[in-house]
């Protein structure tokens, strides 16, 4: 077999083997590349699929925007921290190191203890204590 004749027979071969009556197989197929989303396009993606349920419930469109809660740091849920709160100094704001007996008042370092802490008048630490929501109230 000389190449024009293996040519003419490969063609002759390719001519049987249409697969355009066939159902199973279109040939206009074509593999799809997957896509993947980030995280910012699956929560808008999903934003917009509840406001939609919202929409089919009620009757009227919403404002997305307008009951729409932001995240921040202050409105997640999430379990206390296992950390022990820092505890600041009510006059100076520095690290507390330690706590007055009588009053209850935190203070940095004796100078602060014997300067301003101890010479106080009676009832002026509720003010203090009253800033950092430690105070009480007497019915």
């Amino acid at each position: 077999m000389d190449g024009m004749d293996r040519i003419e027979f490969l063609k002759h071969v390719a001519a049987q083997n249409d697969t355009t009556g066939l159902r199973f197989k279109q040939p206009t197929w074509h593999k799809h590349l997957k896509r993947n989303k980030n995280a910012r396009q699956l929560i808008s993606d999903e934003w917009k699929r509840l406001t939609n349920t919202k929409e089919k419930q009620d009757g009227e469109p919403e404002d997305p925007d307008q009951n729409r809660t932001r995240l921040s740091y202050f409105n997640v849920q999430a379990y206390p921290s296992t950390k022990p709160a820092k505890k600041y100094c009510d006059v100076t704001g520095l690290k507390a190191h330690y706590k007055a007996p009588n009053t209850g008042l935190r203070f940095h370092n004796s100078e602060v203890y014997s300067l301003i802490i101890k010479p106080m008048a009676p009832g002026a630490e509720q003010a203090y204590l009253k800033l950092r929501g430690d105070h009480f109230v007497l019915k």
